[in-house]
């Protein structure tokens, strides 16, 4: 019986890729001044928040372990992107990253770790510490590692958006769909 409570009680959650999801993808952004928000970003994650889901984001930010920006610098635009969705009216519960890279990073950052996607780390760690059902949440990406990282943690979604790149049918193949952007995938889903 415990069990079934415990399932009951598990919260659902959309996890977001940043970079070309959230915000247009300039490469290794860190600076307030340089994001750019991606149109609509705001309306879909507040229809997902009114639909019941929490808005997580996870994100790899190899820029770090290569030297081109600190984790004090990621966590300064993480505060201001976090303070721009609350303007909006959206609640970020968390935002994890992972600063490694196997082949292109200085040391510490320099390993093969769980948390890079395609490995599930991230995911699973937002899943554990937010009481989360994978079955009942959703990854959205835009690239194959995002979805591998989901099959992974066995999200019952998984969705692509181009976010005007050009993804190979293989890539496409492992989302459940792919749409333009964020809010083109809620007026398919939760209009």
């Amino acid at each position: 019986m415990t069990e079934l409570t415990d399932i009951n009680n598990k919260n659902k959650a959309v996890f977001l890729d940043r970079d070309g999801v959230i915000n247009v993808d300039h490469g290794y952004i860190y600076q307030p001044e340089k994001f750019e928000f991606i149109d609509g970003v705001f309306d879909a994650c507040l229809k997902f928040q009114q639909a019941g889901y929490k808005i997580i984001v996870v994100t790899n930010q190899s820029g770090i372990g290569r030297g081109y920006y600190s984790e004090a610098d990621f966590q300064h635009l993480t505060s201001w992107m976090v303070e721009q969705f609350k303007q909006n009216s959206v609640d970020i519960l968390d935002v994890y990253f992972c600063p490694h890279h196997p082949t292109n990073a200085q040391s510490p950052y320099l390993k093969d770790c769980d948390c890079r996607k395609p490995k599930p780390g991230m995911l699973l760690q937002g899943l554990k510490q937010h009481n989360l059902d994978a079955a009942t949440s959703i990854m959205v990406g835009d690239k194959s590692s995002d979805m591998k990282a989901a099959i992974a943690a066995k999200f019952g979604q998984k969705y692509l958006v181009t976010s005007g790149q050009s993804l190979s049918e293989q890539d496409k193949q492992l989302a459940d769909a792919t749409y333009n952007s964020l809010i083109d995938l809620t007026k398919h889903h939760l209009d």
